[in-house]
């Protein structure tokens, strides 16, 4: 496992132990790894998106930045990513958008989900997205009734890339269901997606659908969203953990408290470790943190990379993730819309290449249903979350001196 601590385009179709794993993840700034792109500086407006490529806008917390005044509730960061997501779907090849979740601040503020809920209309038919809910866009016990009530599943079953979702508890009818998860299917230069959206320390019945959801499409290259994943380890005592403590793969809970909700760490063991098809975690909630990428090696052998991206109380830039298949790479980029220029660095994380950075990330060739994965080739499968089993094809020895 390995952890880069980065300090703290295009057809749309349980608070638990751990601790001795810590020391498993080892804080690296390696050049050889992770490469500030170079035709980014601040000086430069955002150049288009190159012909091939195509990206993937993600939405970090936007809780912190809404504001009231005489009962007029707004927020400008919110307003200006959307805005220029929408300005720049061809300048930028976006094929698809996220939000890591927070959506809101206070849970029941009808102000503020009136606010989200017009600025992601902005998106509506113009490019598919998805929305992994908070911590704040639920209760304590794993309510989402508000959040459903603004962006519950029919607002989207008439969209073909709308896969689904998770039909939720019949004995808690407004945890978990309608749209609190949910997956998306798309297909961005001859390669096809799966986007999955897994609600803030999602209990046991939504990995298990989760965990059905990827096998079915174990053919499609798989991104999870998930709002609490990486951060601190185990939980703070103080304040100034958040700050100082090992990060890594979380292992403590926010929501869920009555049915059992799972920590990241849990959700990995359980679910997403499993899947030979999954490339990237993407994450939010820590903004004391800020930002972090993790390399883990999934059960296959397949490497999944793992990017928590939360700048609140900064002026908002938002992340996007540009996929350049001809180069077997990901660039990761962090842009202030509202200024109109790349983050160069925070007061809490000053140094730029943890902000602009570029992953070795190789795609396999569209229409196969192979993963090339350091030597082996790895066609779909999964392992039973209850035996361990394997399941749905098997890996090959391959020859990829002349890939």
């Amino acid at each position: 496992m390995l952890f880069v601590r980065h300090n703290s385009n295009v057809s749309h179709a349980k608070d638990h132990g751990h601790a001795a794993n810590a020391w498993f993840f080892v804080l690296l700034i390696c050049a050889v790894c992770v490469v500030v792109p170079p035709d980014l500086t601040r000086a430069q407006a955002l150049p288009s998106a190159p012909e091939g490529s195509f990206t993937i806008a993600v939405i970090p917390d936007t809780q912190a930045y809404t504001h009231g005044s005489g009962g007029e509730v707004t927020n400008a960061v919110f307003e200006s990513n959307v805005n220029w997501i929408v300005d720049n779907l061809d300048s930028q090849r976006i094929a698809f958008v996220t939000h890591v979740g927070d959506v809101v601040d206070e849970l029941s503020s009808t102000g503020e989900w009136t606010v989200a809920r017009g600025l992601m209309d902005n998106l509506h038919g113009e490019v598919p997205y998805g929305i992994s809910p908070g911590n704040h866009d639920m209760s304590s016990p794993g309510s989402t009734e508000v959040y459903q009530g603004y962006f519950g599943a029919a607002r989207y079953t008439g969209f073909d890339w709308y896969g689904g979702c998770y039909d939720g508890d019949p004995n808690l009818p407004y945890h978990s269901g309608n749209n609190a998860n949910s997956y998306q299917l798309f297909s961005a230069e001859g390669h096809d997606f799966i986007m999955l959206h897994v609600e803030c320390n999602a209990p046991d019945g939504v990995l298990a659908w989760a965990d059905a959801v990827l096998d079915e499409h174990s053919d499609r290259i798989a991104i999870v969203t998930t709002h609490m994943y990486l951060g601190p380890i185990l939980k703070p005592v103080d304040e100034q953990g958040y700050y100082d403590d090992p990060k890594g793969v979380m292992q403590w809970c926010k929501t869920h408290i009555v049915n059992g909700g799972n920590s990241g760490q849990e959700m990995w063991d359980e679910c997403f470790s499993r899947h030979a098809n999954l490339a990237l975690i993407l994450c939010g909630d820590q903004s004391r943190t800020q930002t972090l990428h993790l390399e883990q090696t999934g059960d296959h052998g397949n490497t999944v990379h793992s990017l928590l991206s939360d700048y609140m109380y900064n002026s908002g830039p938002m992340r996007l993730l540009r996929f350049l298949p001809d180069e077997n790479l990901l660039e990761v980029i962090t842009y202030n819309t509202q200024l109109g220029e790349l983050c160069e660095g925070t007061i809490l994380v000053p140094e730029i290449e943890m902000h602009q950075f570029t992953i070795p990330l190789a795609l396999p060739e569209p229409g196969t249903l192979g993963l090339l994965v350091g030597g082996l080739l790895f066609f779909p499968r999964r392992l039973s979350r209850k035996s361990g089993a394997m399941r749905k094809g098997a890996a090959v020895t391959a020859d990829i001196s002349d890939t």
